[in-house]
């Protein structure tokens, strides 16, 4: 049985604000009728404007939803409302799912099965990529060249902006025309970088933040120039032994690190061709923003076993659905394909297996987080973000708000505001938090409280 989810959790799955409010205005019982669940699944009916009631059911495994109401949010707040009245405890238990609720299930399962295929017919093609979508490799060298061209003009241009100084670089424009030019040399991932430059405008310490982005592009540009030296100085070391400590796996996922930041892509199909990672995954927490006119969301996870993290990305025009299939504060035994690098951190769950207990997560103290995150810096230099689960801390500092330990604190990022809801959950006392760590402080997702219930930040 499915250990039932609490109204933080619940509210945590809604698509914005408003579902949120809806949901609350169906989840009354009087609302539903002929609702039940079972281990893995929840149902029901909702009386609304028409005849016909609408009919929403949410297989509990992975989630998944669905209703027959014409809402294009994910999950509806019909779903919402449902899940709501079950974590109030107010759906009676079932032995077998409604009729339509499991020809919904068996569905599900047959595409599951279908899918399970689908990573090893294309471990044949796994270096599609590379060669570009034809397989052409002129093309491919042809794109080279054109990223070579690009990140060239990128360093003269950096160059520029340091010899000439930034005390004129308050123009939210100056950084447009670059980004066009890189977009044209097939760079995306350094144009997708130098358009967020605007948002650095918006903040106090400008200047520091600004040399510092400068700086890590200039990074990224000088070592797509020097991957050529890298991957002859791998080879060349490639035979003198395991006792060498393997210098060509350092070296291959650099490479693959600073080729996935300039923008050449990783194919779905060629990550889950890949080995995989099994564990039980906590979902430490979730964060939605806004990013090159999409929502981007950000899912944390951490293996209890192998020590992990893990983030597991989905984008989605304004206004349409989201993945919302991992749910803050449970635990999934999975295997996850990781994305290749220096620091693999981004992943896809590749296979869910039985449901397991969920529970605060193994933490860390401050220092073994921070050492974490170093360690993580070292592979991939352009990391921004990063999960850390810490224990024995507690809220303190107002007006500069930081998690304190026994041996000190880590400040807060300054969106956290005044995190009244962490302040609460403590009240003074210790707690286990996660938290997303970037270069600015910790953006707290998650906290438990002495009984372990789950609080979504």
């Amino acid at each position: 049985m499915i250990e039932r989810w609490n109204r933080d959790q619940v509210l945590a799955l809604a698509p914005d604000a408003s579902s949120q409010k809806a949901a609350q205005g169906v989840s009354s019982p009087g609302k539903w009728s002929g609702a039940g669940v079972t281990a893995d699944a929840l149902w029901g009916e909702c009386k609304g404007s028409g005849s016909k009631p609408y009919r929403a059911c949410v297989d509990l495994s992975e989630p998944a939803y669905r209703c027959s109401c014409p809402s294009r949010k994910f999950p509806c707040k019909h779903a919402l409302g449902l899940l709501l009245l079950w974590s109030a405890d107010g759906v009676p238990a079932a032995a077998e799912p409604a009729d339509w609720v499991a020809e919904w299930l068996d569905q599900r399962r047959d595409r599951a099965a279908r899918a399970v295929a689908r990573p090893a017919a294309a471990a044949g093609t796994a270096g599609a990529a590379e060669t570009g979508p034809s397989g052409d490799p002129r093309r491919a060298e042809q794109r080279e060249q054109r990223v070579a061209a690009g990140l060239s003009e990128l360093e003269r241009w950096l160059a520029d902006q340091i010899r000439q100084g930034i005390a004129g670089s308050r123009r939210h424009d100056q950084w447009d025309d670059l980004a066009r030019r890189l977009i044209d040399a097939q760079a995306p991932g350094v144009a997708g970088s130098v358009s967020r430059l605007n948002a650095v405008l918006a903040t106090d310490d400008w200047p520091a933040r600004l040399l510092g982005e400068y700086a890590l592009l200039h990074l990224l540009s000088v070592a797509h120039r020097r991957l050529p030296e890298v991957v002859r100085a791998a080879e060349a070391g490639a035979d003198a032994g395991p006792e060498t400590g393997e210098p060509r796996s350092p070296a291959a996922g650099l490479l693959r690190r600073v080729r996935e930041r300039v923008g050449f892509p990783v194919t779905r199909e060629e990550v889950l061709a890949g080995e995989t990672v099994r564990d039980v995954w906590d979902v430490l927490g979730r964060r939605d923003e806004e990013q090159d006119r999409l929502t981007a969301r950000r899912v944390w996870l951490r293996g209890r076993d192998t020590g992990r993290a893990a983030l597991v990305l989905s984008f989605a025009p304004p206004g349409q659905a989201l993945d919302a299939s991992l749910v803050t504060g449970t635990a999934i035994d999975a295997d996850l394909a990781f994305y290749p690098g220096s620091s693999p951190l981004r992943a896809l769950v590749a296979a869910r297996h039985d449901g397991v207990p969920a529970g605060p997560p193994p933490g860390s103290t401050l220092e073994q987080a921070l050492e974490e995150v170093a360690e993580a810096l070292a592979g991939d230099p352009w990391l921004d973000s990063w999960p850390v689960v810490v224990t024995s801390v507690t809220p303190a500092g107002s007006p500069s708000w930081q998690l304190a330990g026994s041996s000190g604190g880590l400040v807060l990022h300054p969106s956290a505001g005044t995190p009244w809801r962490l302040i609460a959950a403590s009240g003074g006392h210790p707690l286990t938090v996660a938290a997303e760590w970037t270069p600015r402080g910790l953006r707290p997702l998650t906290t438990w409280d002495e009984e372990g219930r789950v609080i979504v930040l």
